[in-house]
């Protein structure tokens, strides 16, 4: 994912910073512990498509 985009991309929730996990290929908001998908390069910034984070994972920030 273009860092350029990333740097522009806000959690549509809270508005906060968004995490890359390059090896899931998501976006990461740990405010709401929510982890929206990167469809063929697009990131797909609608809650109702987000999965929620485990409770290890909200620990582990990366």
């Amino acid at each position: 994912m273009d860092k350029k985009l990333l740097a522009m991309l806000a959690c549509p929730v809270c508005k906060g910073d968004l995490k890359l996990n390059e090896a899931r290929t998501e976006l990461i908001c740990y405010q709401d512990a929510m982890a929206f998908p990167i469809r063929e390069g697009i990131p797909v910034m609608l809650a109702a498509e987000a999965r929620t984070l485990s409770t290890d994972e909200r620990l582990h920030k990366r």
